[in-house]
C-alpha cells in the first residue's frame, strides 16, 4: 500500500510569478461567454500546481467564497495562490462585488498562511487587471 499522505503534488512546470505571465496562461478562459472565477494553486516557486475552475455565473457576475477558494489550495499543499476571473463585456474595472471578495480572500489567506500572490481580471481581447499592482493592460 503506497502512502499518499506525505507525497508532494508535482507542478507542471508553468511559473507564473507576474500579472503578465497569468494573464498570458489564462487567454482561452478570458474568451468564456459568462463570467468565471479560477485559483491557480502555486508552489513556493510560484509554479503552478493546478488550476482550478471555482465558479461559472452569469453573464455579469460569478459567485464565490473563500471556502471554495482555500479548500483545495490547502490539500495541494499550495504556499500560495492567484485568483483570476473573467469580464465578458471586456471592461476591466473592478466592481463592488470584486473588491469584497478580494478583501476577504486576503483575510482568508493571512490566516491559513498562504499567500495571495495576486487577484486578476481577464478580457477577452487581452487585456488585464492587476488589483497587486492596481495595474491596467489594455491590448
Amino acid at each position: 500500500m503506497e502512502l499518499k499522505l506525505l507525497q508532494v503534488k508535482e507542478s507542471s512546470g508553468e511559473k507564473l510569478n507576474s500579472p503578465w505571465a497569468i494573464a498570458d496562461y489564462m487567454q482561452q478562459e478570458a474568451k468564456a461567454d459568462r463570467e468565471c472565477m479560477w485559483v491557480l494553486h502555486l508552489n513556493n516557486s510560484n509554479m503552478l500546481i493546478e488550476k482550478e475552475l471555482i465558479s461559472i455565473g452569469t453573464i455579469n457576475a460569478s459567485m464565490s467564497h473563500p471556502r471554495e477558494i482555500f479548500k483545495k489550495a490547502i490539500l495541494n499543499g499550495a504556499g500560495s495562490i492567484a485568483t483570476v476571473h473573467n469580464h465578458p463585456s471586456g471592461k476591466l474595472e473592478p466592481s463592488n462585488e470584486d473588491n469584497e471578495i478580494w478583501e476577504k480572500i486576503e483575510k482568508g489567506g493571512e490566516i491559513l498562511s498562504i499567500k495571495v500572490l495576486d487577484n486578476i481580471i481577464i478580457a477577452p481581447n487581452g487585456g488585464y487587471y492587476s488589483k497587486k499592482g492596481n495595474d491596467y493592460f489594455e491590448p
